[in-house]
């Protein structure tokens, strides 16, 4: 085998986030950079001998190019299979479901998910393990170990191979496999949803628009809506994959999705829209002139899961991150389930799931998934909305206002300071932190602190600990004021402030949010000096 030994040096920056190593573009085609951390993965899970790893990312610049050093770098190192997505293509979602499928040793999926891409934007790499998910702290932190000791990386010099026809081919004495990226998992949603019930709907007149905004889901979308339920041709909007996302940024959010959201509450709106992001795991829905939040989306799937055939027996329960609104949490004590709090990141989820404890899980920031795979998956959301859309015959607003009407509303919104720079970020956190035990029962604007601290997780399953998840400060009165610094970025630090409101007057249900969650939001600021501190009068993002 030409197989080369290359000696190499330790490169800063490489410890794994929430969802893997996310740099500017540029850094990952840096000398070394990309064969660092692969074999860091690869070292750090205990090595690929004989092992078969499912490899695809979201088509985002430099996808196919570094898609072709880690096959390389697999067959130096022993794989013995590597299955491909059809030119590098597999949505998040549609690579754990492989890696479950096949039963696979694990899978390296490229992405940084909503982020922006381009040769000047966002580049990603993440390893989930054989369950299909992401991996656990315990396993980044043994591949960070590696990158910070690495001192040679294994490539073979052979060229690459062809990722544009299906096909089996060899790469020295490893079988690489390209497969249709959308079969398996379009098979997959059939036994989770009534695609008879859907197909009706849609043949009964029934319209939508669903923007996937450049991404990886178009080919998944049309496939799946258009071809096999029968929706409109143009139904799919922004369908093909673009190395820079037609220039956009692929974060299936109002401000993002402008074009969606224009069309949902314009003059010949159709009744449902909804949108993907980069890598297919999260979601936004969106009804004729009615937004939905993740958080209420989240609560209304607990609550009519059971009308699709996968759930027709029920949860056994339900997980949301901790700054996701407690809407799921209403709703999950009116069904006499658990609702479970998990710190950001889906992997918090995966032992959760794997012990059958939840069905459902989501987090505010629009991914949601259940026990079909170890990610969020956008499309699997849309799908199961349309299920209940059409067992309900109902609208989505309508849904909404009966939802609320029954559990209440949880008014939601969170502002997002972006590139602050990190001693301020922290300065700010830090000073938080030194009031936590001094605030309870202090009156901060109008509302009055009911409890404050910083979330900490014991997991529920394997007994293992994550502190520092975030400041929590409540307020009588069902207000909730949360802060946390965001690890999904890849330059300076994004400051979060998620504000939260619960109201039961049936005469409230309705309001503006701005104007509903406007005491927590002052209450928040002066509590935080977040002004004072950073200089920011207003978040760069307000969703």
């Amino acid at each position: 085998m030409p197989m080369q030994n290359v000696r190499t040096t330790p490169i800063e920056g490489q410890k794994p986030g929430t969802s893997g190593l996310r740099k500017k573009t540029a850094v990952f085609q840096r000398p070394r950079f990309l064969e660092n951390y692969v074999q860091s993965i690869f070292d750090g899970i205990g090595g690929i001998d004989g092992k078969t790893l499912v490899v695809g990312g979201d088509g985002r610049f430099f996808n196919d190019g570094a898609i072709q050093i880690i096959l390389r770098m697999a067959a130096a190192n022993n794989a013995a299979k590597c299955i491909v997505g059809h030119g590098g293509i597999l949505s998040t979602p549609a690579a754990s479901h492989l890696i479950r499928l096949r039963e696979a040793d694990g899978g390296l999926i490229l992405s940084a998910s909503h982020n922006p891409g381009g040769p000047d934007a966002d580049f990603g790499l993440k390893y989930n393990g054989p369950n299909g998910g992401p991996a656990s702290e315990t396993v980044t932190d043994k591949i960070y170990e590696c990158s910070k000791t690495l001192d040679l990386y294994k490539i073979i010099t052979t060229e690459g191979v062809n990722l544009d026809t299906l096909s089996t081919q060899s790469l020295e004495d490893m079988t690489v496999e390209i497969v249709d990226p959308v079969a398996d998992y379009a098979a997959l949603m059939e036994t989770i949803v009534d695609f008879d019930k859907i197909k009706a709907l849609f043949k009964g007149g029934f319209t939508m628009c669903f923007d996937a905004m450049h991404a990886v889901t178009g080919p998944y979308a049309h496939a799946i809506l258009e071809d096999r339920l029968g929706a409109a041709k143009g139904t799919v909007i922004n369908g093909i994959p673009s190395p820079d996302f037609g220039k956009g940024h692929p974060d299936p959010n109002p401000i993002w999705a402008k074009t969606l959201m224009e069309k949902m509450f314009g003059t010949d709106a159709p009744d449902f829209g909804a949108a993907s992001d980069g890598d297919g795991d999260r979601n936004m829905i969106v009804g004729r002139a009615s937004y939905v939040t993740p958080s209420d989306s989240l609560a209304l799937l607990t609550a009519k899961a059971h009308l699709a055939p996968a759930y027709k027996d029920g949860l056994t329960g339900v997980a949301r991150s901790m700054p996701t609104s407690r809407a799921a949490d209403l709703v999950a004590e009116s069904l006499g389930i658990p609702c479970f709090e998990t710190p950001t990141g889906w992997k918090f989820f995966g032992n959760l799931l794997d012990a059958g404890k939840v069905t459902l899980c989501g987090e505010e920031s629009a991914g949601t998934g259940s026990d079909h795979v170890r990610e969020k998956d956008g499309l699997w959301a849309v799908l199961l909305w349309l299920n209940i859309l059409a067992e309900t015959e109902k609208s989505v607003s309508d849904l909404m206002s009966d939802l609320w009407a029954e559990h209440g509303r949880c008014y939601y919104s969170r502002y997002d300071y972006e590139d602050v720079d990190s001693a301020k970020a922290d300065k700010l956190i830090t000073g938080l932190r030194d009031k936590l035990a001094d605030i309870q029962g202090q009156t901060i604007g109008m509302l009055n602190v009911e409890s404050a601290d910083e979330f900490a997780y014991l997991d529920p399953v394997d007994g293992s600990q994550s502190a520092g998840q975030g400041i929590r400060i409540a307020f009588k009165g069902g207000a909730r004021a949360v802060f946390r610094l965001s690890g999904t970025g890849t330059q300076g630090a994004t400051i979060r402030l998620y504000l939260e409101q619960l109201e039961t007057d049936p005469t409230r249900l309705h309001q503006d949010p701005t104007d509903a969650l406007v005491h927590v939001r002052d209450a928040a600021l002066a509590l935080s000096q977040l002004v004072e501190i950073t200089g920011r009068k207003q978040p760069d993002v307000i969703t």
